[in-house]
């Protein structure tokens, strides 16, 4: 999170917040209202340090809850004075970064006529496919929950099971569930030159990054490519308040800030991972 505030070149730090219940727990609306008023007091504790908003498993209408008992919350629905969901942001960037990837691989930002697989169907995920669709890629999803198959239909896009998605022959496959996913088993049965997407973690390891680099496949690093949503989130916490429209400017900035990783990339015979945590580096110390 450091580094995504940093790259993005944002007056941020760096945190997540993690609420945990034990195994087995049938979390009922009024446990999970009492969980997330837990949580409230722990960031309300820290007196500002650390802001919270919206992430993996939570809502706007969870952060309506928080705010009952902190101020130091993100992310309310714009009728309260906040950002509103920040996924559509996250998704935005997300585009954006598909698009300078395919800029760097092939010649062309264009969408048009390429395969694309989006796996995790998510708030982020999903609205991913549906800008994939629009901007006229042939588009095939993957989601552990077959009640999203139906999004398939919508689209016009292809259903694949989740244990052969990450493997389809595709010209950029698109993670966005979960993290870890590309290690020293799968990485050698990938069959995508393009790999750009929302979740967090991507990587086994960070010598993960080499071995994609050493197969020529050109790897957009995730905290880059998944900073939408607290660009979006920094705009509403600045001075002059919350503008939609510079937020939507601001991501796709992100466009910009992985076509100078990639040129430094391939300029220093180095990977994206490693120029994008050099830039990180550099701008932490400017501060």
């Amino acid at each position: 999170m450091t580094y995504k505030a940093a790259v993005a070149d944002l007056s941020l730090g760096g945190g997540k917040g993690v609420i945990m219940v034990p195994p087995g727990t049938h979390l009922t609306s009024r446990r999970r209202r009492d969980a997330l008023l837990d949580f409230a007091d722990t960031v309300d504790a820290v007196q500002g340090r650390y802001i919270t908003a919206e992430d993996v498993g939570t809502s706007s209408r969870d952060m309506h809850v928080i705010a009952e008992r902190t101020g130091h919350v993100a992310g309310l629905a714009r009728r309260r004075g906040g950002s509103g969901d920040p996924s559509p942001l996250t998704a935005l960037g997300v585009e954006t970064a598909i698009r300078a990837a395919c800029a760097q691989a092939f010649g062309s930002p264009s969408l048009k006529g390429r395969s694309v697989c989006v796996i995790g169907l998510g708030h982020v995920g999903s609205r991913v496919a549906r800008r994939c669709t629009r901007g006229g890629a042939n588009v095939m999803i993957s989601d552990l929950d077959r009640g999203k198959r139906g999004l398939a239909d919508e689209l016009g896009a292809r259903w694949v099971t989740p244990s052969r998605a990450l493997f389809m022959d595709v010209d950029v496959l698109v993670p966005c569930a979960l993290g870890g996913v590309f290690d020293d088993l799968t990485v050698p049965k990938l069959r995508c030159p393009v790999i750009a997407g929302a979740a967090n973690n991507q990587l086994a390891g960070e010598v993960i990054g080499d071995v994609l680099s050493a197969r020529g496949i050109l790897w957009a690093p995730d905290f880059v490519v998944n900073a939408g949503g607290i660009i979006n989130i920094s705009v509403e916490l600045s001075p002059d308040g919350y503008s939609p429209a510079t937020a939507r400017q601001r991501v796709r900035g992100i466009g910009d800030t992985l076509a100078e990783i990639f040129s430094a990339s391939a300029r220093n015979g180095t990977t994206p991972l490693a120029e994008a945590m050099a830039l990180a580096r550099r701008r932490l110390r400017e501060r």
